[in-house]
Order: structure tokens, then sequence, then C-alpha cells
């Protein structure tokens, strides 16, 4: 038996969060969360197991979803990357080359088909 991957939702609002938490748990991953940019460094910089980050754009905290993407890029080159947002524009969006963009509110067929995709 193989070991779930790990995908680290990055999300402030509760039932956001608790959403995308449920559609990661129903693709088979493990989902761990975190309410901002800050925690969500923390949570990498203390981890080597996670495979993908689903995170807002739009959150508190010193980073937005945007700047912690490019960071993750940067730092954690292996790690998907999946952004969503309710308030940004796709067009307006530069991601990394293997990174997905949703808006919200996704339909959950298009976030599962993502995060099956992305952790295949």
């Amino acid at each position: 038996m193989t070991a779930r991957k790990n995908v680290l939702i990055v999300e402030d609002d509760p039932l956001h969060q608790m959403m995308a938490g449920n559609l990661v748990d129903e693709c088979g991953l493990a989902a761990i969360c975190a309410g901002n940019a800050d925690q969500a460094l923390t949570i990498l910089e203390s981890r080597d197991d996670i495979s993908l980050v689903l995170t807002d754009v739009e959150m508190p905290g010193s980073m937005d979803g945007l700047m912690l993407v490019a960071l993750i890029h940067r730092r954690w080159p292996p790690i998907q990357l999946i952004v969503v947002s309710g308030n940004v524009l796709r067009e307006n969006v530069d991601l990394p080359p293997r990174g997905r963009f949703i808006n919200k509110p996704y339909p959950p067929h298009e976030l599962v088909y993502a995060l099956k995709l992305l952790t295949l």
C-alpha cells in the first residue's frame, strides 16, 4: 500500500478550507490546512512530504497567495501548485509552468480533476 500524498490547503475562510479538504480527501489524498501564507511556510519548512499546495490569492498575513506560490516554486520546485480566487482573473495571474488557476466558486469536479492530474 502506498502512502497518501499530502496536500497543503492555504485558505483563510473556514468554510472554503473545509470544502477543499473534503475534496482532497475524496481524491484519496491527505489534507493539511493553513489559514495564511505564514502558517503555510512554517508547515513547508517543517515537512518534506507536501506534494501539492492549493492556495487562495487573497488572505491575511505577510503575503498573498501569488507571492506564496512564487516563493514555493523557488524553494520547493517539485511541489505542484493550484491557485484559486474569486476576485482575481486568470489572465492576471503569472503562475509557474505546472501551476493551475481555478476561479471561485469552483465546481467540485474542476478541483478534483486538477488534484488528480497534478498528483499522479
